[in-house]
């Protein structure tokens, strides 16, 4: 029996994933898993049972990776789960910063009162309203991940002319990403020619104010930015001063502040990109899959602080050994199993950055004091034996 505490409320379709062999509250006083979506577990104190973290969305700045990982808890995210609605409230947000629609339903919103006159005062105030259709119009996607990928394939299908960035595309994404994509070989390339940018990558260190007065000076004049990624991808005061000087005629981010909400061409939405029943249906589903795969058979699949390792399902045996990426470290761990008199029949070793993690499935039982015989190996975080 595996004890799962959720932080927050989750899915009751994606719990059932689970099944019998589960028990899951948010109480729990000893998990071996823990499923949140945007619980904030920084001061949180890890258990010593805790065993791997499973975010069902994309974004895990709610979770102290630095401390997950010396503690050898492998952490999961849900890449892709939520993409499709993220992909429909960017192109909303399109038509919104093109057709000034929120501002005109706000105004029709003063004319509550006016009786009759209503019609005739919409008629005459509905040209300063005015603005273009996205059809034919160049669209910048920055980051073509899951929904970036989604975003460019919706906005040609919408009659865009579409120019796609990402010095990291993964083979998946290239191959669903519609050939009519133009490839841009750099930021600076895509930025001048655009009429809309969207942003769709991951908040690092290194992303962080990436569009900022640099950036927007490169850009057209009066193009449009949409940021439904992260908010400190873009300097929150460099971005009012190009709308106040004419650089960017609109501005929609999922995510307000004072600041922003306090500007006439800024739409701020309440943080909307995967509030869909179906998405958190699906995020939910993802990450039970993940946690449950890495409790009973060690395997990882999306983890964001470990390699990804499959070996399928177990049928033995299985000693799993996350560690630090030092060399010789596989060979003391072989040699350590060996010298116990068990044959390795499988093994899996990959690395990811600083930490790396290994597989082995064994054919004859192995006496459960080979763990404090691993974990004696110079680098060894975690042992488990499946």
């Amino acid at each position: 029996m595996y004890n799962i505490q959720t932080l927050n409320k989750i899915s009751k379709k994606g719990l059932g994933v689970l099944g019998n062999n589960y028990e899951v509250s948010d109480d729990c006083a000893n998990p071996d898993g823990i499923i949140l979506r945007s619980y904030k577990m920084h001061d949180m104190e890890l258990p010593a049972s805790l065993k791997a973290v499973a975010r069902a969305g994309a974004g895990v700045n709610n979770i102290p990776l630095d401390k997950c990982s010396e503690k050898g808890i492998v952490v999961f995210n849900t890449p892709g789960a939520n993409a499709n609605a993220v992909k429909e409230l960017v192109i909303c947000a399109l038509l919104l910063s093109s057709r000034k629609i929120v501002q005109g339903i706000n105004w029709a919103k003063t004319l509550k009162g006016e009786g009759d006159q209503a019609g005739a005062l919409v008629e005459k105030g509905k040209s300063n309203f005015v603005g273009p259709e996205i059809e034919g119009k160049t669209l910048g996607v920055v980051g073509l991940g899951a929904i970036g990928v989604q975003v460019a394939n919706a906005a040609h299908h919408l009659g865009m002319d579409v120019i796609g960035f990402d010095p990291y595309l993964s083979v998946d994404s290239a191959w669903n990403l519609t050939r009519f994509a133009e490839k841009a070989t750099s930021l600076d390339d895509l930025l001048g020619k655009c009429d809309y940018i969207t942003i769709h990558v991951p908040a690092t260190p290194s992303t962080k104010g990436m569009f900022n007065s640099e950036a927007f000076d490169k850009m057209k004049k009066g193009a449009r930015l949409l940021n439904f990624s992260r908010d400190t991808l873009v300097d929150t005061s460099d971005v009012i001063d190009a709308l106040d000087n004419g650089t960017l005629s609109c501005y929609i981010t999922d995510f307000a502040t004072a600041e922003l909400l306090d500007n006439d061409k800024v739409i701020c939405m309440p943080h909307l990109g995967a509030s869909t029943p179906e998405s958190e249906e699906n995020c939910a589903v993802m990450a039970s899959k993940e946690i449950k795969d890495f409790l009973e058979n060690g395997n990882i699949t999306n983890s964001v602080n470990f390699p990804n390792c499959d070996m399928g399902a177990k049928s033995g045996e299985r000693i799993t050994v996350a560690h630090k990426n030092i060399p010789n470290t596989l060979h003391k761990i072989t040699d350590v199993v060996s010298g116990r008199g068990v044959n390795i029949d499988h093994m899996l070793n990959k690395s990811r950055g600083d930490n790396a993690y290994t597989m082995l499935d064994i054919s004859n039982k192995i006496d459960p004091a080979v763990v404090s015989e691993l974990e004696a190996i110079d680098g060894i975080i975690k042992v488990r034996i499946i």
